[in-house]
């Protein structure tokens, strides 16, 4: 099941609750079964699958009215947020991060329009911080005074910042060789910084083993529900940010992809909310040459991907997921969408950061480089119209990867 056609919003096993006091229930996305928000969750106990939150959404919960006034950034969005008291949540200015105009990168691509929404400008640098900060939140919420992650390296160093923030006790754990800038963050922010000998895979078992041991709760891609949910949060700014409507296309850089699969979520959303977003977008998946397990098994037709063995170096560190616990979701939104998943080397990534550099003053980072590449890619395979919108995701800023 994808994350809109497993079953809707409106069944929950549990008495409703008030559309502004969080989740009704969380919802197994394979088997659609239900369970109680109100204690921590890891994968569903189920079928061992990501959960979901569902919420109680109608005409009257939420419209785009509704939210002339609220602060420019992700908790505008509160009706559709899993914190339930307002003074839980943990924010250090995260959200409605800038859509930028890039006429001249529309003109070098041959296509009507190009934007760059430049999650840069989150906390920390990173998109990572939307998620952490829903999660973190809602950690608090629920009485967990102990996190861990595996992270590439952005999500560790948003998770040392809302943890602080929290005064939650920090975990983090990441591969010898993520960037020193981002080590240096961590550092800086109080966390527990603990480095290993090869991939997140390595890092995640490690967590996992501390997770048993101490009590610390998982905060690892998809294994707990929350952070979807701040990501998804990039779905509804676009609608906002272009006056009420979606793009046609949105390229995204895919490691572990909660922020597809969240975008995708949103637009499912938006529609039970009566916003009337029109078409959803194509959804592209843009992964590096050196690890592309989901571009894999697009090409194959499979519904699942497998795990990508010995990922090579690359200098896009968010790129290097062998496994992605979300893959099924992925392929899922790619092909309701029409969308596509692309691979692209680390040449082609640093042109396009020096490309979007030069015509839109955004040092992207490698990952957001990969998402120009892959629009010249389609447009070459003429799978990008000329008529097209096209928003580029940069999902965080270059100088977390300057070179020593």
């Amino acid at each position: 099941m994808t994350p809109d056609t497993a079953p809707s919003d409106t069944a929950p096993e549990a008495a409703p609750v008030a559309a502004a006091a969080g989740a009704r229930h969380l919802e197994c996305t394979a088997c659609g079964g239900a369970f109680p928000a109100e204690r921590p969750h890891g994968l569903s106990p189920c079928c061992d699958k990501p959960l979901y939150a569902r919420y109680a959404l109608g005409p009257d919960v939420l419209g785009p009215g509704d939210l002339a006034g609220r602060p420019a950034d992700l908790w505008r969005y509160a009706e559709v947020l899993p914190v339930r008291d307002p003074a839980r949540r943990i924010t250090l200015g995260e959200g409605f991060t800038p859509l930028v105009d890039a006429p001249r990168l529309a003109a070098a691509l041959g296509v009507r329009r190009v934007l760059v929404k430049d999650e840069s400008q989150n906390p920390t640098g990173s998109f990572k911080a939307r998620g952490l900060a829903l999660a973190i939140s809602r950690a608090r919420e629920l009485g967990i005074e102990e996190v861990a992650i595996p992270s590439a390296g952005n999500a560790g160093s948003a998770t040392a910042a809302y943890a602080a923030a929290a005064g939650i006790a920090a975990h983090v754990v990441v591969p010898r060789d993520t960037p020193a800038p981002i080590l240096e963050e961590i550092r800086a922010l109080g966390a527990d910084l603990r480095l290993v000998d090869g991939l997140i895979t390595a890092a995640a078992a490690v967590v996992a083993e501390g997770c048993a041991r101490h009590g610390w709760f998982d905060l690892s891609t998809l294994k707990e529900p929350y952070r979807v949910e701040g990501k998804k949060t990039m779905g509804y700014e676009l609608y906002e940010q272009l006056g009420g409507r979606l793009p046609d296309v949105v390229i995204y850089p895919t490691g572990g992809g909660t922020g597809l699969v969240g975008m995708w979520k949103a637009f499912g959303e938006m529609e039970r909310l009566g916003w009337e977003p029109g078409p959803r977008p194509a959804m592209v998946s843009v992964q590096s040459e050196a690890c592309a397990p989901i571009v894999r098994a697009f090409e194959a037709g499979s519904a699942a991907a497998e795990p990508w063995a010995g990922p090579a170096t690359t200098r896009a560190s968010g790129l290097r997921v062998p496994r992605a616990i979300g893959d099924f979701l992925i392929l899922a939104a790619l092909r309701e969408s029409g969308g596509v998943a692309l691979a692209v080397s680390d040449a082609d990534m640093e042109r396009g950061v020096a490309e979007i550099g030069a015509a839109t003053g955004i040092f992207a980072c490698p990952e957001g480089g990969a998402t120009l590449a892959a629009a010249r890619r389609m447009v070459a395979a003429g799978s990008l119209e000329a008529d097209a919108e096209v928003v580029l995701f940069n999902t965080g800023s270059g100088l977390k990867y300057v070179r020593a």
